[in-house]
């Protein structure tokens, strides 16, 4: 009788900077876990150029996810719950402090996600780590995910790949999003990471312009991870 070899953990997936509706039916078919909306005015993908809080909360997805920089907490609340929103992903210097308040704004159901962003200092991304790990290790409650992404002063969405080896240097204390240019090319090098993935988070790599996803792109990506990891 042959062994039961068990599957490898296949990663569930993001794609982030949505500005269409077509374009969320369409991921929702494909059965993407995570559909990502930016509420940063600064960014080319600001949702609220294109689609209105009412829109949003009409897509029926459990993981609508609201992408927020350094944004007043009443501002998030308020949005969140008119967007029916089922993530909050912080992707500026948010601190333990702002995290905590934000948590007694927000419904109990709706989970945080804190973006660290990994830049060129690699000892100061280090001390930076640690830092934030220590602080929120006495509020494990405060935030479900952390998600790594290479630094920009645009915050994100620079389709450029940080060192992900850089990562086996922590024990992460929360399950995690892979961002930062991503895409078929760089998806076997997440074998050299200690602790894998729970969501990878695509965007510009995988758009036609900013806002305008790739869609059939995005679907032979989850047949390659499936086949691949």
């Amino acid at each position: 009788m042959q062994p039961v070899i068990p599957n490898k953990h296949v990663p569930e997936l993001k794609v982030c900077g949505l500005t269409k509706l077509n374009q969320a039916q369409e991921l929702m078919a494909m059965k993407v876990n995570f559909l990502g909306f930016i509420f940063y005015k600064k960014s080319p993908r600001f949702v609220l150029n294109h689609l209105t809080l009412e829109d949003i909360s009409k897509i029926d997805h459990q993981g609508k996810t609201g992408v927020f920089v350094n944004e007043e907490a009443d501002t998030i609340a308020e949005i969140a719950g008119k967007a029916q929103l089922n993530f909050i992903q912080l992707h500026g210097n948010e601190n333990t402090d702002f995290i905590s308040e934000l948590r007694e704004k927000l419904k109990p159901e709706t989970q945080i996600i804190k973006v660290i962003r990994i830049g060129n200092n690699y000892s100061e991304n280090k001390a930076n780590i640690e830092k934030f790990f220590n602080n929120n290790s006495n509020h494990p409650h405060l935030i479900s995910y952390y998600l790594f992404d290479t630094d920009s002063k645009a915050f994100g969405g620079t389709g450029k790949q940080f060192d992900w080896t850089f990562l086996n240097e922590f024990e992460i204390p929360h399950p995690y999003f892979l961002s930062g240019g991503i895409s078929e090319d760089n998806i076997g090098q997440m074998d050299a990471l200690m602790q894998k993935p729970a969501v990878l988070d695509i965007n510009s790599k995988f758009e036609i312009s900013p806002g305008d996803k790739d869609t059939d792109r995005i679907k032979k990506f989850i047949s390659l991870i499936r086949k691949t990891i």
